[in-house]
């Protein structure tokens, strides 16, 4: 009975002249356009795919 922690995230900067690794983690986060949002489950993984682009994302 455990609860599945969720994360969300909003692109804020635009991938456009960042490295083809940055924009491929942009888009394996589920996020296309500025200001989309996506809903996440909170796994190591995906702490580290944010942190990768921490520069691109917010943590809502």
């Amino acid at each position: 009975m455990t609860d599945k922690k969720s994360v969300t995230v909003k692109l804020v900067r635009s991938p456009i002249g960042t490295k083809q690794s940055h924009r491929d983690t942009v888009r394996g986060l589920g996020l296309r356009k500025l200001n989309s949002e996506s809903v996440l489950e909170d796994t190591p993984a995906v702490r580290g795919m944010i942190n990768k682009i921490a520069y691109l994302v917010k943590v809502l």
